[in-house]
């Protein structure tokens, strides 16, 4: 079983690797806790973590998230 609280990856191209062991991981965008086994978003270059498609773009585009945009 996993460890408890956060872990601490390491975001590489097309997989990651944990770094400090932990349950979940923390959305860039929205704080929202990632548990590791459902991780499929995230920025090598930034080096974090994204819950959804839409938090990427938000993160990569976010004039066009504002209204109006």
């Amino acid at each position: 079983s996993p460890m408890p609280g956060e872990a601490e990856v390491k975001y590489l191209d097309g997989d990651f690797r944990v770094v400090r062991p932990g349950a979940f991981v923390r959305c860039a965008i929205t704080n929202v806790p990632i548990p590791l086994e459902e991780l499929k978003y995230w920025s090598v270059e930034l080096q974090e973590a994204y819950v959804s498609p839409e938090a990427v773009m938000l993160r990569r585009h976010p004039d066009r998230m504002k209204p109006g945009g």
